[in-house]
């Protein structure tokens, strides 16, 4: 069941905790896509608060926000790049879209088929897509006061099976958000040292978000040697009626 998407922005953009969130994901997510120039770049789900570094240089940002959560506009300031969809009906052509991301989107979902079904659709040839779940060894997941304390919690087997099964190859997979799901005083000042820590020594502790990068399967391309001629049909006479 989605989250409302008053809560989610509540969360994200008036919270210490949600910021904080916002910032590593984010930051993460850079480092994976350091750039997207000419590209057109999507999010699904509550994915637009990771988006704001690919306004100035993608050919199209475009927010697609399912019906059950509901929808803002997005970017403030800004002409609006947010619409409302179905989860399993995106307005957006096969094949347009470059670069796609997903949170809050997958977990939540009551059709988890069709949305991976209209994430593989929408990508173009060689299209990337970055799926951002909750940790299932992670301690966000096990906690309501957070977006990824709702919905089903991924392993990253569990998560890559499932892309595998909707013809994506997998690449990158990372994990992050090590610092606690906490509002307290002390755990935010504590949060940018406890993210390098889980970064350099993740067996300590699970990281709360896992980030799957998959890429859409080309089809497969014919082998080696000379491709048939087509011919022209050739026209056989046509035989005398035979009486009944």
């Amino acid at each position: 069941m989605h989250l409302d998407v008053l809560h989610l922005r509540n969360f994200y953009y008036r919270s210490a905790l949600g910021r904080a969130a916002q910032k590593v994901v984010r930051d993460e997510l850079v480092r994976m896509w350091p750039e997207a120039k000419g590209q057109t770049v999507a999010g699904f789900g509550f994915a637009v608060p990771l988006l704001r570094p690919y306004l100035g240089q993608a050919r199209r940002v475009i927010g697609l926000m399912p019906g059950p959560q509901g929808v803002m506009p997005w970017p403030a300031g800004q002409p609006n790049v947010s619409v409302l969809c179905e989860d399993t009906l995106w307005p957006i052509p096969t094949g347009m879209v470059d670069k796609l991301v997903v949170m809050h989107g997958l977990e939540t979902t009551d059709h988890p088929t069709a949305v991976l079904n209209e994430c593989h659709r929408v990508l173009g040839p060689g299209g990337r897509a970055i799926f951002i779940v909750p940790n299932r060894a992670g301690l966000w997941s096990r906690s309501d006061s957070t977006p990824f304390g709702f919905g089903r919690p991924y392993s990253p087997g569990q998560l890559e099976v499932q892309l595998r099964a909707h013809d994506f190859d997998i690449g990158t997979v990372r994990a992050t958000l090590y610092q606690p799901p906490s509002h307290h005083p002390v755990w935010r000042r504590t949060a940018s040292l406890l993210e390098r820590a889980g970064h350099m020594i993740p067996t300590l502790a699970g990281g709360g978000v896992l980030m799957v990068e998959a890429c859409k399967q080309s089809p497969a391309t014919s082998g080696p040697g000379l491709r048939a001629r087509r011919r022209d049909p050739v026209l056989s006479p046509v035989p005398d009626a035979v009486p009944a």
